[in-house]
């Protein structure tokens, strides 16, 4: 994957919220966040680039040279320090689309964290490790056997998102949103104006003003009237 990140986009991103994110997502009228990806191991939010792994059933795995690799160890090896792993399974297929093992290897790599759209297991490992776990579900029953890895790299579907390698995500408590890597300076200015305005708004609070005052009109329509 080659790398071009903008200039301190991903410490940028790391300073914001699920929350500022998907309503400057709105404010552009993008789309980018998914719900149901819960926060499965470590309260630390999490955000950076983005490497993708799809996953299939087994009887779909498309042909493959050489000796097989376990999913998920493409990856890790790929990956930089503070990039996020973001996985598809989709399949409907009841198995694990990430592990024990793979969090400690992650985890050794420096990896940030990993979002799946499917079930994970282990979680008590990642938990342990406090390696950052966000998925759609748990389970106990293995990949062996039921699924296996069809693409690295390539797009990936997560809820209703299309998610490419080298996007962006962010995911903390909330939720989870994607931003395209194209997208990415004017995300972070709309997010980073909608922080100061609101922390303004804390600071009136907090001088005594009514709330009704302080989420007023202005606040209501805070994200309308932005350009595509």
């Amino acid at each position: 994957m080659q790398r071009m990140d903008p200039p301190d986009a991903v410490q940028r991103l790391g300073r914001l919220d699920v929350c500022a994110v998907s309503d400057a997502i709105d404010k552009l009228g993008l789309k980018g966040g998914a719900s149901g990806l819960d926060q499965r191991a470590s309260t630390r939010r999490i955000a950076g680039r983005v490497l993708t792994m799809r996953l299939v059933a087994k009887d779909q795995a498309p042909p493959q040279a050489g000796v097989p690799r376990h999913l998920g160890t493409t990856a890790i090896e790929a990956a930089h320090r503070g990039d996020i792993i973001v996985v598809e399974q989709r399949s409907g297929i009841e198995a694990g689309s990430w592990g024990g093992i793979l969090s400690l290897a992650a985890k050794v790599r420096g990896i940030a964290g990993v979002i799946c759209d499917g079930l994970v297991r282990d979680i008590d490992e990642a938990r342990h490790y406090d390696f950052p776990v966000y998925a759609r579900g748990l389970t106990a029953r293995t990949a062996r056997g039921r699924i296996v890895e069809a693409a690295n790299d390539g797009p990936v579907t997560i809820g209703d998102v299309i998610v490419n390698a080298g996007d962006y995500a962010i995911a903390d408590a909330s939720g989870v949103v994607f931003v395209r890597a194209a997208d990415i300076e004017r995300l972070l200015d709309a997010a980073e104006a909608i922080v100061a305005r609101e922390a303004a708004m804390a600071k009136s609070l907090l001088a005594g003003s009514p709330v009704s005052q302080v989420m007023g009109a202005d606040y209501e329509h805070m994200l309308v009237g932005s350009p595509r």
